[in-house]
């Protein structure tokens, strides 16, 4: 270990690199990338466990400062990041569940996704390194959130988009007062370009995968599922997956705290995808990488070449975890059970994450008293249009009683 308080290491060559420096992807594997295929060379974070263990009693109070790339909290947005709650549940749709059902809602960060998470620390990672200029490519959710955790600090946010992505998400981007470069193609060509635009301009970027501190701040839920849970960590968590992302900051953060030997096991994760995108799923098990063109409505998890495929297919085979992929028609059904049973209304990509638990339960795949967990990513608010094939209104009817009580009739 270096004096700096973390290294790099790559996830498919081992090759390591200081942490004082400002570093993508391994040098020496990205050199053999193709764009076909998911990059390789994504980096993860590896910090000083034996010096962190000396002082373990401090570090939830110093708020995992001692895990996080960054030198202080102060770093980080004035925004509410993380600390989202953690609700139980023992019944749905009338009847009482075999198990038990935790949802984590991060549509309750500032801009209304999980992705908050990792904008907060790249921000404070550039604010701390005199950058001020951050570029990404986003379907939607990281460009709205990134635009949104830089209005807060002052910084310059570009965000790239594919031109078909929801307008809500669109609107956001704009309003936080970002600059906004809609691109006539696909998320990875959008992706492509602002890599090049960094190289370019000297942007400092913010791509999932690509900028190996999205995974850092996306591994806070796990610390805060911990605590939530007072280390009593539940049985499975359904993740929704895409770039695969998510779902390696779940497992860093786990895999954090059993190096410190806070916890003595993995939960096993489940990586959730729509059959429509299943690119991540559908090559954990190949020796050739095939991507096939997505098509779903969930337009978060909507990936043709996963930028974090490497790692997050290590993660799974090495925690022996277990996938499943799901029609649109069970995320909507899963949107619309959820919503109905709790009053939280997610984004398709954050339900996918329960149709995923619902298409398990239906396999007799989930264990009576177990405890399982859905991350929900994010919120419906934010792609009303993806719901709007369940949501019909009724006819407006005359201000008379008479016309009300044939409305009511109509919902026995």
């Amino acid at each position: 270990m270096n004096s700096a308080k973390y290294i790099y290491r790559c996830c498919c060559c081992g090759k390591e690199y200081g942490g004082s420096s400002d570093i993508y992807l391994c040098p020496s594997c990205s050199k053999l990338n193709q764009p076909e295929n998911p990059p390789k060379g994504v980096l993860k974070v590896i910090y000083d466990y034996d010096s962190i263990c000396q002082n373990i009693a401090q570090l939830a109070g110093n708020g995992y400062i001692d895990l996080l790339p960054i030198r202080s909290l102060s770093s980080l947005p004035q925004l509410k990041v993380g600390k989202t709650p953690l609700y139980k549940y023992s019944r749905m749709e009338g009847k009482n569940l075999p198990f038990t059902l935790l949802l984590k809602d991060d549509s309750q960060n500032p801009t209304f996704s999980f992705k908050d998470r990792a904008s907060a620390l790249v921000s404070a990672y550039a604010l701390e390194n005199g950058k001020n200029e951050i570029v990404t490519a986003s379907t939607g959710n990281a460009g709205s959130s990134l635009a949104g955790i830089c209005a807060s600090q002052g910084q310059k946010a570009i965000i790239m988009v594919p031109k078909n992505a929801p307008a809500a998400k669109l609107t956001q981007i704009v309003m936080y007062g970002a600059s906004i470069v809609p691109v006539d193609g696909s998320y990875d060509q959008a992706f492509d370009l602002s890599v090049k635009s960094s190289e370019t301009f000297g942007w400092y970027n913010r791509n999932t995968a690509f900028n190996p501190l999205t995974i850092e701040g996306k591994k806070t839920v796990s610390f805060e599922i911990f605590e939530q849970l007072k280390g009593q960590l539940p049985d499975r968590i359904f993740v929704p997956v895409g770039d695969g992302v998510i779902i390696s900051g779940v497992y860093k953060g786990f895999e954090d705290l059993l190096m410190l030997k806070l916890i003595d096991r993995m939960p096993t994760i489940v990586a959730v995808q729509a059959k429509g995108s299943s690119n991540l799923v559908g090559n954990l098990f190949t020796d050739v990488f095939c991507s096939q063109t997505s098509q779903t409505l969930a337009d978060s998890i909507s990936v043709d070449i996963p930028r974090n495929f490497y790692m997050a297919r290590q993660y799974i085979k090495t925690y022996n975890g277990e996938a499943v992929t799901v029609t649109d028609g069970e995320i909507l059904e899963a949107s619309a059970i959820l919503a109905r049973n709790t009053g939280l209304f997610a984004e398709p990509a954050a339900s996918a994450a329960l149709a995923g638990l619902i298409s398990f339960f239906r396999q007799n795949k989930v264990e009576g008293n177990t405890s399982n967990m859905v991350l929900l990513t994010g919120s419906g608010l934010k792609d009303l249009k993806a719901v709007s094939p369940i949501v019909q209104f009724p006819k407006a009817i005359k201000p008379k009683i008479d016309a009300l009580k044939e409305l009511v009739d109509t919902w026995k």
